[in-house]
């Protein structure tokens, strides 16, 4: 299988990450790679990933589980809200 180039956006950090993922990937392993690559020190638990505006289930859900297409854009963001100031 080819593989197929996401696009993950960092919301702590504003960056895109730019990755070459297998349909085969979890999301789980896509995440904590993005993560990884924008030095986010925090714990891959702690955020959450979300496609076309819903999350997506991470668990064992592979990227063409999740129905991630080539060139989809995916957003990293905390589970917990951030409070307003």
């Amino acid at each position: 299988m080819n593989p197929i180039p996401v696009r993950v956006m960092i919301l702590d950090t504003w960056d895109e990450i730019a990755l070459n993922v297998p349909p085969t990937a979890r999301v789980a392993d896509v995440k904590a790679r993005a993560l990884s690559q924008a030095r986010v020190g925090k714990a891959a638990d702690d955020y959450l990933v979300k496609f076309r505006g819903a999350e997506v289930p991470e668990g064992a859900t592979t990227v063409s589980e999740a129905g991630i297409v080539a060139n989809g854009a995916l957003i990293v963001l905390p589970r917990r809200r951030i409070p307003a100031k």
